[in-house]
């Protein structure tokens, strides 16, 4: 008998792959957040008397969901390549670094480590 030459996703540990999974069919996308009142209430912290359009929040909100999407598509890769089955906050941080250029990156990874401890903190 000829063995079979597909291999098993070591991370899966028996559980359906994402692309098996039923999606939903509703109107708005599943799995991206809206992030307009975040957007304002840091603008409004800036800059009081400053407001900004509608039509400028979906262009921030996508640009955010699509940074998010990539780095954790990014670390998830990290993740795999490493034989690993769980995603560390050093595989985030490698992914900040790999796709934000430069000084971009390592205040990224700076206030995000501000963050976290803030919320450990709390």
């Amino acid at each position: 008998m000829a063995r079979s030459n597909t291999k098993k996703n070591k991370c899966s540990r028996g559980h359906r792959s994402p692309i098996s999974k039923k999606r939903s069919h509703s109107s708005t996308d599943f799995g991206h957040r809206n992030y307009s009142l975040y957007v304002n209430r840091v603008l409004k912290e800036v800059v009081p008397q400053r407001s900004i359009s509608s039509r400028t929040l979906d262009i921030m909100n996508t640009l955010i969901n699509d940074i998010f999407e990539r780095i954790s598509m990014e670390a998830c890769s990290l993740m795999c390549f490493r034989n690993r089955c769980t995603l560390t906050p050093e595989d985030i941080q490698k992914a900040v670094y790999l796709l934000l250029p430069g000084k971009l990156a390592k205040y990224a990874v700076a206030f995000g480590n501000e963050a976290v401890q803030r919320y450990v903190r709390s």
